[in-house]
């Protein structure tokens, strides 16, 4: 984890700004088609987008005045919300997107330094110090950017992005997925996914960090010794 979570906040503002650039140019009738994410659409993908930054909000808000406040209400009030927003026109998204990109800047900003040790509750039950929200925010960006199906790839991220991303995910799928030893041969990096793995599993970073996460069929990544890729649990 980053020692000073602050020194994400560029990343995250060009993230953002790259996001945006991406959502300008769908147009109306290019916002409301399939994005990569079964039933959603690029609105889906845009309005949880903000609805997120919204939740990153209030978890920063209940570490900054020790009263816990959730990310959301409950996941119904989520979904809805996410719904209600999905079909509206390309500026609409842009201006809500940028608006609630704007608060989270300003709530990030605003924490005082002992308040990041603070321990949040994320949905599903979770809890993480205050500290990963904003590593927390850019990986929905680097990932949801790439659900647009908008022309922006997993080969895309930075290699300090996909460096992270692999070992998040690998710590994540630890105990629900054959074991697996990693080797990102573009960043001459190799890391594991349980104890004692067997399987090697080869190719570039990005690519790697892209199966695991659901973003691709690791068709060209390769096996060792030769056979099927493992399998990776569904993300819900």
């Amino acid at each position: 984890m980053t020692a000073d979570p602050l020194v994400l906040l560029p990343e995250i503002d060009r993230a953002t700004a790259r996001l945006l650039e991406t959502a300008r140019k769908l147009g109306d009738a290019g916002v409301a088609q399939p994005s990569l994410l079964p039933g959603w659409t690029r609105g889906h993908v845009l309005t949880h987008l903000a609805r997120n930054a919204d939740a990153c909000v209030n978890l920063l808000t209940g570490a900054r005045t020790g009263v816990e406040t959730p990310a959301y209400p409950d996941d119904k009030q989520r979904d809805a919300d996410i719904e209600a927003g999905a079909r509206r026109p390309v500026a609409e998204q842009v201006s809500d997107l940028t608006a609630a990109a704007e608060r989270l800047h300003e709530a990030v900003v605003q924490m005082p330094p002992g308040a990041w040790a603070a321990t949040v509750r994320w949905r599903g039950g979770h809890t993480r110090a205050a500290a990963y929200i904003p590593w927390a925010r850019l990986c929905e960006i680097g990932l949801h950017h790439v659900d647009l199906d908008a022309g922006y790839r997993p080969a895309d991220w930075s290699e300090a992005f996909v460096h992270r991303l692999l070992h998040d995910l690998a710590a994540d799928l630890a105990g629900t997925m054959a074991p697996v030893r990693l080797h990102a041969t573009d960043l001459d990096h190799e890391l594991s996914i349980g104890a004692d793995p067997a399987v090697t599993v080869s190719g570039t970073g990005h690519g790697i960090a892209a199966w695991l996460s659901g973003r691709a069929d690791g068709a060209d990544l390769t096996v060792t010794p030769e056979g099927p890729l493992p399998t990776v649990p569904i993300w819900k």
